[in-house]
């Protein structure tokens, strides 16, 4: 049995399709999911699909070692970053080398880096006229959207496109390869 612990931030619909995805495999369990906020709407995804849920706060992941030792009572084989804004401390890091992995909205090393996330990235790609974006998919280093690269998915950015297009043709990547990815990862497919 393999566990993962997920991280999230926001609405988690990542977290919920990783979630659907896993729950008929009897060699993946779902130990967590973490949140850094405690009215994000993740949580009350997690209410009912019956997965644990803990809400930790700024000084609890920075200053002390606290979410460590909860990480550590859930022994993962991997970390699931899906949504999760907050930078990976290095005591994290240092503890789960090559177990943690981020999705990323984008395709690395465009737009990538503190302050780029969600709409703010499909803004840059649409104001830069790119023909192309997609997702990637990496492990989590000391720095933001750094980790060594697992998988990239591409997805054509026509003229007409706008942001919320363009957010709508890279979450269709997000669902159909994080998981998979995730599988491959842990080698259970």
């Amino acid at each position: 049995m393999k566990n993962i612990v997920l991280f999230a931030s926001g609405s988690g619909s990542n977290v919920e399709n990783i979630v659907r995805y896993f729950q008929d495999n009897s060699k993946i369990n779902i130990s967590a999911v973490l949140s850094n906020k405690k009215d994000a709407k993740v949580l009350d995804r997690c209410n009912n699909l019956k997965i644990n849920a803990l809400y930790f706060n700024r000084n609890a992941f920075y200053a002390t070692e606290c979410v460590l030792d909860i990480l550590k009572t859930f022994d993962p084989d991997l970390i699931v970053l899906a949504g999760f804004l907050w930078k990976i401390p290095e005591n994290l890091i240092a503890a789960f080398p090559d177990k943690i992995v981020n999705i990323h909205p984008a395709l690395l090393p465009k737009y990538g880096g503190k302050g780029m996330y969600g709409n703010n990235v499909h803004e840059a790609v649409r104001a830069n006229n790119e023909t192309e974006t997609g997702i990637t998919i990496h492990y989590v280093n000391e720095n933001y959207d750094e980790g060594a690269v697992i998988r990239q998915v591409k997805t054509s950015v026509s003229a007409d496109d706008t942001p919320e297009s363009i957010a709508r043709k890279v979450h269709e990547l997000e669902y159909e390869y994080f998981p998979k990815v995730i599988a491959q990862l842990l080698e259970v497919e």
